[in-house]
């Protein structure tokens, strides 16, 4: 009796498992168009596995873009900062982005290694990145530039490089820095040709064609009293975005029990914050200073 029973039961449960499939097929079906197919079309962007995505960014025109808001030469203190101020909204956003690097123009994001983020797609890197860096550029604008309205929106595009060891992503962080240093030293003599000697544009490039830093070094120098290694570590080095535990104190009204009135006690709380560093990359000693940044489980 208990058999034939169990037997009508799982029966029962099989034909309501068989109708329950062709339900959520006929769904599926329904759910359809026949323009569906376009969706073949798409281009497979997946980003390799185990590499650290990398995310590019660079202002559009951004040498118009100065000129037209009168940014300093050689360096603008205020344009570098609001940089530093988008990147960081960037990471805070997305969380997966473990360093990012920046100078003059441009940033760098880099994503875990083992971050699925989208699936790895490639496109959806970039866009979230570069749409969220151009979004903060103007809202944060008048933050920095108080007194010099946004004439017209800034542009920025972006690319995506995957690196598969942590010694190539050294290598490309190391050759971001390298680039940083020899344009800045490049601008910053130029500059001074221009504004203080009274060159041309056009004459102070033909001053320094050809010339190495060693020559620059001495023509800062000796002309204008200028020791490069004084200047800002700001302007000669970039800008590191690392994530880092910082305390932070703040007061809060604690009641006890036994009475009626609460007290403000100093409450000391950790987080982890966004902090800007302007240090050498360059070589070991950053890395082992900050392990974690290229640790596997972080």
């Amino acid at each position: 009796m208990w058999a034939a029973g169990t037997l009508k039961v799982r029966d029962c449960l099989a034909a309501t498992s068989v109708t329950l499939r062709r339900c959520l097929k006929l769904v599926a079906t329904m759910a359809k168009s026949k323009f569906e197919y376009v969706r073949d079309f798409e281009a497979d962007d997946t980003c390799l596995p185990h590499c650290w995505v990398v995310v590019r960014l660079d202002g559009r025109n951004f040498h118009r873009f100065a000129e037209k808001h009168s940014f300093i030469k050689p360096n603008d203190s205020r344009a570098l900062h609001l940089m530093t101020k988008c990147a960081q909204t960037v990471m805070n956003e997305l969380e997966d982005i473990v360093i990012a690097y920046g100078q003059s123009d441009e940033y760098s994001f880099v994503f875990k290694r083992k971050s699925n983020w989208f699936k790895r797609r490639a496109s959806k890197f970039m866009t979230h990145v570069v749409s969220q860096f151009a979004s903060s550029y103007v809202f944060y604008w008048r933050d920095y530039f108080e007194d010099q309205p946004l004439l017209y929106p800034p542009g920025f595009d972006g690319r995506v490089v995957v690196y598969p060891s942590n010694q190539t992503l050294k290598d490309y962080l190391s050759w971001r820095q390298a680039d940083c240093h020899i344009n800045n030293l490049y601008n910053t003599v130029f500059w001074a040709l221009v504004q203080q000697s009274g060159l041309t544009p056009l004459q102070a490039q033909e001053r320094l064609q050809g010339t190495l830093a060693a020559d620059k070094n001495e023509i800062l120098f000796s002309e204008f009293n200028i020791n490069y290694n004084n200047e800002p570590l700001m302007y000669r080095k970039g800008t590191v975005l690392i994530w880092q535990k910082v305390e932070e104190i703040t007061t809060k009204e604690v009641k006890l029990p036994a009475e009626m009135e609460g007290k403000k006690m100093a409450v000391t709380r950790t987080r982890t914050v966004v902090v800007p560093l302007h240090c050498n990359i360059i070589g070991d000693a950053f890395w082992k200073e900050h392990p974690e940044i290229l640790d596997e489980d972080s």
